[in-house]
């Protein structure tokens, strides 16, 4: 090894994934013979419509099928994302100007930050919130400034706090409703007080929107509000609506500016999607309403019961009325930190779950379940967590 050749400082501002770093252990104790149960990431584990799946072997066998394909994407999966927003969420996109197809929305979150944010400036970043929000901003040079996330505010932004920041070098604000990690809900009053700040503070609003069918009867879109195309992008994904987590399919929705924008970043840096996957794809943004009723919702409401017991088990409080596929939990105030008890539930009962420190210093007395496990699976959880000697209670 030619120990002369040091890595780029901006590798210093970021850690390995915590996944990547938990996950290697996990496997390790595998290894070992431990048969961990994972209830750490949100890997959906069920199939993609049998249509989707039909439609990708098929076209995967034409001779055409196998070229390169341009960066906007083929007409067919813009015109069937804007039919799938106007379906669920009433809004109206031009699939020629409004849409862009990404190869997963974590790609997107780099593409948008190179289009908008020079070094230096700013982002706003919700705590808690998804790691690679933070992360990407600081490979990318951006300073990320966080606001806070509570839970006796439901996990909405609040608001008199932000409006008390100094927004002037801020470009970008994430937002993630409905939220991940703590499941708080996507409301319509909120969507509508960030379209009206980032229209006050000149800014522009990036919405999450993936988990917005999960558990959730009536899914809704920032892009609904009025004005809200002038000043927000949201991005959605087919990885936990549509169970197609592998197929690293996803959109983003906005202005036809922001969209030029955001294709000159992306268009250097790949060759568009494998055509049969984007064709297939388009057929999954058609499944029935029953399809979603039954692996968006009632699937992973059996699973929900579940996770509920495990955090009665645990001890720890959690609110009912979180949407999405995990279900985020207080620990009890016995433990000096998360990782006493998410450590003890790994070593002693061989179970993995997630604590909440490494989606920011509001998570840190919270641990996660992930609801993509089979039934079966977070049944033998619940009974090994059970059995554990020695958990504190409040």
């Amino acid at each position: 090894m030619n120990t002369e050749v040091k890595p780029a400082e901006r590798l210093n501002l970021v850690q390995e994934y915590y996944f990547s770093r938990k996950l290697r252990e996990v496997a390790e104790m595998n290894a070992a013979g431990k048969n961990v149960i994972s209830l750490g990431i949100g890997s959906p584990d069920n199939m993609p419509s049998k249509e989707a799946i039909q439609t990708l072997c098929d076209n995967a066998w034409k001779e055409d099928a196998h070229g390169y394909m341009p960066t906007v994407g083929i007409p067919q999966l813009r015109e069937a994302m804007a039919d799938f927003y106007k379906r669920w969420y009433g809004v109206e996109l031009d699939p020629k100007s409004e849409i862009q197809p990404l190869i997963g929305s974590k790609e997107g979150i780099l593409h948008v930050t190179l289009a908008f944010v020079n070094p230096g400036e700013q982002v706003l970043v919700p705590n808690p919130g998804y790691p690679t929000y933070t992360s990407l901003s600081k490979l990318l040079g951006a300073e990320v400034v966080y606001y806070n996330l509570k839970e006796d505010d439901d996990w909405q932004p609040d608001f008199e706090q932000l409006e008390k920041m100094d927004t002037s070098k801020v470009k970008l604000m994430w937002t993630n409703y409905p939220h991940m990690p703590s499941g708080g809900p996507a409301r319509m009053e909120t969507y509508e007080k960030l379209v009206d700040f980032a229209r006050r503070k000149n800014l522009v609003i990036v919405n999450d929107n993936p988990y917005s069918f999960i558990l959730n009867k009536k899914p809704l879109s920032i892009l609904s509000v009025p004005g809200a195309k002038e000043c927000c992008i949201e991005f959605n994904s087919m990885s936990k609506s549509h169970n197609m987590p592998g197929w690293r399919t996803a959109m983003l929705s906005t202005n036809a500016d922001f969209i030029k924008y955001i294709l000159k970043v992306k268009s250097n840096i790949d060759s568009g999607t494998f055509k049969p996957m984007q064709l297939a794809a388009a057929e999954a943004f058609h499944n029935t309403d029953e399809w979603h009723d039954e692996y968006n919702y009632n699937v992973y409401r059996r699973r929900r019961d579940y996770a509920e017991k495990i955090m009665d088990a645990m001890h720890c409080t959690y609110s009912k009325n979180q949407v999405g596929m995990f279900l985020w939990g207080k620990i009890p105030a016995g433990y000096a930190d998360v990782e006493e008890l998410t450590e003890k539930v790994l070593h002693e009962a061989n179970v993995f779950i997630t604590p909440g420190f490494i989606f920011g210093s509001n998570g840190a007395r919270y641990v996660r379940i992930s609801l993509c496990a089979k039934d079966e699976k977070l049944a033998e959880a619940l009974e090994r967590v059970k059995k554990l000697q020695g958990l504190k209670e409040n």
